[in-house]
């Protein structure tokens, strides 16, 4: 039996090279949309985009996991692990957390002392780096509770920042105020970029780039700002970059990262998942990263 598992949610956008190779369990979430139902596309963004051209005004609707999935997640990992970290998306956004800790206390005794529950207070690459750590942890032979106190330590120290296309997607869901996303809207068109980020687990506006409606070249800026101190002291940065179905501005701001911060070690680029790209919408780009 190995000694340490790990459970992650679906939001993670972990892809699945990485999954497979660390026998990660995924927990799904649940998507509904009947006015798209039928609609053409590969992905959510391709979906959002045709039921933009139709003129649909509604949007999908995301529901947690309940906690029988996490508690058939825990049995099925503990028959080969002896201990397991489950690691899940922000509570500030999503029940999932909730359901994570009801289905623990559905274990019995023997088994609830090898389950533990980490809250991201994060999303996308926020909910991946911790999972990168967990792997080195393992490695190293922690122990489950060791572990997860070195992840709630990591939790605050990890910074996000998403560059949305269009805040209209996240103002539709109710995560932002009309208000909020008309400010977006102008401050975009005046050439002054607003980044969103996570904010003791909320989703909120952070900071301010000026002088390019370049989305990846924003958020290189961004990055390259927060992490210079670190780098000069030959500090590693670990960084993920997700995407909403905009692969080569992805792998633009990549090629940026590569050749103007040495030290940094981009860890992956992938497609943001159905949970966050219902809210963010098409072409938004997501930076994530943490010093290690």
């Amino acid at each position: 039996m190995k000694k340490i598992g790990l459970i992650m949610c679906k939001s993670a956008d972990l892809p699945e090279e990485i999954v497979q190779k660390h026998q990660i369990e995924v927990i799904p979430f649940k998507s509904d949309w009947p006015e798209a139902e039928g609609l053409p596309g590969n992905t959510t963004f391709d979906i959002q985009r045709e039921a933009e051209r139709r003129g649909i005004k509604t949007f999908a609707k995301t529901s947690q996991p309940s906690p029988k999935v996490f508690l058939d997640a825990y049995k099925k990992m503990l028959e080969n692990f002896e201990e397991v970290i489950c690691v899940t998306i922000t509570s500030k956004l999503s029940g999932t957390y909730n359901s994570a800790i009801q289905a623990k206390n559905f274990l019995k005794p023997e088994q609830k002392e090898k389950v533990f529950i980490v809250d991201s207070l994060s999303a996308s690459g926020g909910e991946a780096l911790l999972a990168f750590k967990a792997f080195d942890l393992i490695k190293e032979g922690k122990t489950g509770l060791e572990i997860y106190k070195t992840l709630e330590e990591l939790q605050p120290k990890i910074f996000l920042r998403v560059a949305l296309d269009d805040p209209k997607w996240l103002e539709a869901s109710g995560r932002i105020s009309h208000m909020i996303a008309e400010w977006i809207r102008k401050m975009q068109k005046a050439g002054i970029f607003p980044l969103l980020g996570f904010k003791k687990g909320l989703l909120k506006p952070v900071t301010i780039k000026f002088g390019s409606k370049d989305i990846p070249t924003v958020l290189f800026n961004e990055i390259k700002g927060k992490t210079k101190k670190a780098l000069s002291k030959n500090k590693k940065i670990r960084i993920a970059i997700t995407h909403g179905d905009d692969i080569e501005a992805a792998e633009k701001l990549k090629s940026l990262i590569e050749k103007e911060m040495p030290g940094a070690e981009i860890l992956f680029i992938s497609l943001v998942s159905d949970i966050i790209g219902n809210l963010v919408g098409p072409d938004c780009l997501v930076i994530t990263w943490v010093e290690s």
